[in-house]
């Protein structure tokens, strides 16, 4: 983004910037669904292809925080502080970068997901990106706060948004232990490496509703300072 339109934008808005990278973050791991899909039929020309997607976003969400980072003013008029914007930009990165090391990981092994563990293990992944794209509507509300100086009736509206996302989050939480009781059962007929293998994936896919989750919270702190 040149930085004369992103400086307009930003005048414009002082949280568009910030609502604009959660919506590339969260596009970006919502190209987990084709990933996987196509590492399921063990397409992994299709695979490496939708991995070079997500990996696009995550570089133009990175061109947008490198602008915001070096754009926020030190002093800026709202009832919010600058570290509080610089934080909640930090949490949000991660989910991308999250999803980019998933769908890197599992493409540089060509990891095959037991056909036993495909429908339990999309549904979990279903659920992490239930809690990316909440986390993604309630960093978008930021723009109606604002206009309502942080309190009223948009208050509780972005509250009981933050609420549903820890709801997510908790049963993302169920749906890895089953996970992981599935793939322990299956332990001794796979190959120990890929094994391994598969446990860290099934904690870096629940990391993506973790993460979205610390959005949701840090958003929580600020509006109680």
């Amino acid at each position: 983004m040149p930085m004369n339109s992103f400086l307009g934008v930003f005048a414009k808005s002082p949280l568009k910037p910030l609502e604009d990278h959660i919506n590339l973050v969260h596009k970006s791991s919502q190209g987990l669904l084709p990933f996987f899909e196509a590492v399921y039929a063990q397409d992994w020309k299709v695979a490496q292809e939708t991995q070079r997607k997500i990996s696009m976003l995550e570089k133009e969400a990175d061109e947008i925080k490198r602008e915001l980072r070096l754009s926020l003013p030190v002093g800026i008029f709202m009832p919010i502080q600058r570290q509080d914007v610089l934080d909640l930009l930090t949490q949000q990165d991660k989910i991308a970068n999250k999803a980019k090391d998933i769908s890197g990981r599992i493409l540089g092994r060509q990891l095959v997901i037991p056909s036993e563990l495909q429908e339990p293990f999309m549904q979990y992944l279903k659920r992490c990106l239930d809690a990316t794209n909440q986390a993604k509507k309630v960093i978008n509300e930021l723009d109606d706060l604002l206009e309502t100086g942080f309190r009223g009736r948009e208050l509780r509206v972005v509250e009981d948004m933050i609420e549903r996302l820890d709801e997510i989050e908790d049963d993302t939480d169920a749906l890895q232990i089953g996970l992981r009781r599935d793939l322990l059962a299956l332990e001794k007929d796979l190959n120990p490496v890929d094994v391994m293998f598969l446990y860290s994936i099934i904690e870096w896919v629940g990391e993506l509703a973790d993460i979205s989750e610390r959005v949701g919270s840090r958003l929580e702190l600020m509006l109680a300072n």
